[in-house]
């Protein structure tokens, strides 16, 4: 078997599923706008929110584009076995892995840098969203590679390290390490936030004091209640739960304090309280570990068979370019039968929240909220239902309405 030939037809089909699902995103302006949500926009902001939508989706669409013609093309030249050659690297185990994983990186950061540039500092400035300057923008991404470099470098080391000492060993050690490290990411989100954000204690008023007591009023404590500097980078709002145990907080966006009022403020705590409530959070790495388990059985298979490497160039197993056939084709097939799943379990964790925020009172004042949240971020109020089922993780804004509706209207019976 042609594992390259291989490789390429399946990284092919994706490239073909991928320009599917995007024609399909780009045909949603033409779904009609559910009633409970038809009062967002007036028409002039409909034409607006559809200039907008069209613009993302030309961008995502080259974006798609140029990701796989490039990955079908350093796979099928084989530019990642080349370029080791060139540093004279081939025989050092490790260094031959760490030096094809920051090319794959660099590679990666050579196509997608002006991308992301034209969508933050040209589309969502166009519209009105982007707050970035170009100094926080290259200071970002400066970050984000530093970050993305040591993570993955200092995994496939430790990959390295356990395969060469325990042999098949690895697939329960290494899951577990890889299970270790989710978990202690997200204990530390609170602390690892700060590395793109500040995050301040809300100020003392009204509003802290009735956050307060709805936490106590719902047995719920929390380390701290913070507000991050969002408006830095964008006018879109948002808030979150993050962190487990003592270092559990709280985040809402300083843009979320300035568009909503107190009671839409309130309500949203209340979702996001509610997710602590029922342990999404928790529920949510415990489906992980599906996840995390099969990326290593995978990982694992891929290095067993060093015959695999010569039809891209190398001698022998190389450990870094292991991991690009198991992002850029294993688990692109995989990835969307495992979010089909998670998605799903998420979109139900959302309800609950929902209906957590409107037994404390709260359920108009989250559709009110939820209704500006969306108006302000031009979300797509009519998604195709195949783009819902298979990338999002929260219900579209119409079904949440209904379900949030549906919930008070019994209660009132």
């Amino acid at each position: 078997m042609n594992f390259k030939v291989l490789a390429l037809v399946m990284i092919g089909v994706m490239f073909a599923f991928d320009i599917v699902l995007k024609y399909l995103d780009v045909k949603s302006t033409d779904r009609e706008t559910p009633d409970n949500v038809k009062d967002l926009f007036n028409p002039e902001e409909y034409k607006t929110w559809m200039a907008y939508h069209k613009e993302k989706c030309k961008l995502s669409f080259s974006r798609i584009f140029v990701s796989n013609i490039v990955t079908l093309l350093v796979i099928g030249f084989d530019v990642y076995a080349l370029l080791l050659g060139v540093t004279g690297l081939s025989d050092d185990l490790y260094g031959a892995a760490v030096i094809v994983t920051l090319l794959d990186i660099i590679i990666g950061m050579i196509w997608s840098v002006p991308y992301s540039y034209i969508d933050n500092m040209k589309i969502e400035a166009k519209y009105g969203f982007n707050r970035m300057t170009n100094k926080t923008f290259v200071v970002d991404l400066v970050k984000e590679l530093i970050i993305n470099a040591c993570v993955m470098c200092g995994l496939i080391c430790l990959f390295i390290v356990i395969h060469q000492a325990m042999g098949n060993l690895l697939l329960i050690v290494f899951t577990a390490i890889a299970l270790l490290i989710l978990l202690a990411m997200v204990f530390l989100s609170p602390v690892l936030t700060r590395i793109f954000n500040k995050l301040t204690p809300l100020e003392e008023g009204e509003l802290r004091d009735r956050l307060t007591k709805l936490l106590e009023d719902n047995n719920c404590t929390v380390r701290q209640i913070s507000v991050t500097d969002g408006s830095r980078r964008s006018t879109k709002a948002n808030a979150y739960f993050g962190g487990f145990g003592k270092m559990k907080t709280i985040v809402l966006y300083d843009t979320l304090i300035e568009q909503m009022t107190e009671d839409e403020i309130v309500a949203v705590f209340a979702h996001e309280m509610g997710h602590n409530k029922h342990k999404d959070t928790l529920k949510l790495y415990c489906m992980n570990i599906v996840n995390i388990s099969l990326m290593v059985f995978m990982a694992w298979a891929l290095v067993s068979y060093p015959e695999i490497y010569t039809y891209f160039g190398f001698d022998g197993v190389n450990y870094g370019f292991a991991f690009i056939l198991l992002g850029s084709v294993c688990m692109s097939f995989v990835s969307p039968i495992i979010g089909l799943f998670i998605n799903a379990l998420s979109r139900k964790f959302e309800y609950a929240a929902d209906k957590f925020a409107a037994e404390n009172g709260y359920g108009e004042a989250l559709v009110s909220g939820l209704k500006k949240l969306h108006k302000n971020s031009f979300s797509n109020l009519n998604p195709h239902p195949l783009l819902v089922k298979m990338f999002y993780n929260h219900p579209t804004l119409s079904e949440r309405i209904s379900a949030l509706t549906a919930f008070m209207e019994g209660e009132n019976k």
